[in-house]
């Protein structure tokens, strides 16, 4: 049996209900090694949930661009969003799916264009770690070179995608 195909807010809502579980245990792990040397297991639970959340998110942004593409022919998905958002009249809108498109390809690649246009930027939406971040150093404790796991992050990036999920359904 075939299941109807979901739509793209249950989808967002989904990974927020998943988010919101590994946001929850993260806080949890992070308030038992407050103040206290982590065992090498605490550390490495850690980092694993931040890396699934990681994963969460650009799962969903992957998604919604994937569900979207066919509003436009072809070419770069959230350039093309961006431009649209632009030519709308949505300066804020196009620069939140700019920033969230370049911390998805910092998520998905590492450093590259993306995470240097996202240092250069005097106002990012999210931490964005330096490579010679103190914190993102090889002790096991390295939250990736976007925070993920700050307050904030996914509902900002859900947020953002159901707005422009909304404006493209409009047009």
């Amino acid at each position: 049996m075939m299941e109807t195909a979901q739509s793209v807010p249950e989808l967002v809502a989904a990974a927020q209900a998943n988010a919101k579980s590994l946001q929850d245990r993260i806080e949890e792990a992070r308030d038992a090694m407050d103040g206290q040397n982590a065992s090498d297991a605490q550390v490495e639970d850690l980092r694993a949930m931040i890396v699934a959340l990681e994963l969460t998110a650009v799962d969903i942004f992957s998604v919604f661009e994937a569900r979207m593409q066919s509003h436009f022919k072809r070419g770069p998905f959230s350039r093309k969003l961006k431009a649209m958002l632009l030519d709308a009249g949505q300066p804020d809108l196009a620069e939140r799916v700019n920033q969230h498109y370049l911390a998805n390809n910092v998520l998905k690649h590492g450093t590259g264009a993306s995470y240097r246009e996202l240092l250069a930027s005097k106002n990012t939406l999210f931490v964005v770690k330096s490579t010679d971040d103190p914190t993102a150093d090889d002790s096991g404790t390295s939250e990736g070179l976007i925070d993920v796991s700050m307050p904030g992050f996914f509902d900002a990036l859900t947020t953002t995608i159901l707005d422009a999920y909304h404006f493209l359904e409009k047009k």
